[in-house]
């Protein structure tokens, strides 16, 4: 029982704790099921943007045949290429060209479902561009996103988040078993008086 209840209390502490673990906002589609020659592509993203170089801008390529009786090759791939719109540069050292493009990878082996991850250098509007290449021909499709700072704490933050949960349920667990142990040993002492008073005088 009281394992039960401490691992709904740490149960509770994660639920509570979840908005502090969630990005700022769900990835969306930036375009939906546009055919485009051998292809209907759509196009997912999470533009999170970073001013150290590292590519968290998230970009799922959706491609899938534009009729039933077809379907994608093994070896079709797309490249995802952003170029910022923004007539004002960031501070700092920009990112290089090599990381502003990125080619997809199929997620756990779909190749209708495809992964790249793109270096969004600073906060603003990106234009977007998916090139589709593949043994059915090659396409394209243009848009365009707004690349903001992800909102997610730090790893540190975390653990400072969760910390108050933990200890609340090491010092909750405690107090049970300390009640526990007075219970059982009240319940000793009254099982002990009760074979006391029952023996039989000589």
């Amino acid at each position: 029982m009281i394992a039960v209840r401490a691992a709904v209390l740490v149960a509770c502490a994660l639920v509570i704790a979840s908005p502090a673990l969630a990005h700022s906002g769900p990835p969306f589609p930036i375009v939906s099921t546009d055919t485009r020659g051998p292809y209907s592509i759509s196009i997912w993203t999470d533009p999170d943007s970073t001013n150290n170089g590292v590519a968290a801008g998230q970009f799922w390529i959706i491609i899938e045949p534009p009729t039933k009786d077809t379907s994608i090759p093994e070896g079709t791939r797309a490249t995802v290429t952003v170029r910022p719109l923004d007539s004002t540069p960031p501070a700092g050292p920009r990112a290089s060209d090599a990381a502003m493009h990125a080619t997809t990878e199929p997620v756990r082996g779909d190749v209708t479902n495809q992964f790249a991850l793109v270096t969004l250098d600073h906060e603003g509007p990106f234009a977007v561009h998916v090139d589709v290449n593949g043994p059915l021909g090659a396409a394209a499709v243009d848009s365009r996103i707004d690349a903001t700072y992800d909102l997610r704490p730090a790893p540190y933050m975390i653990a400072w988040y969760l910390g108050p949960f933990i200890l609340a349920g090491m010092l909750w667990t405690r107090l049970l078993l300390r009640r526990r142990a007075s219970r059982l040993a009240l319940s000793e002492r009254s099982e002990s008086k009760g074979a006391s008073s029952g023996r039989v005088q000589p």
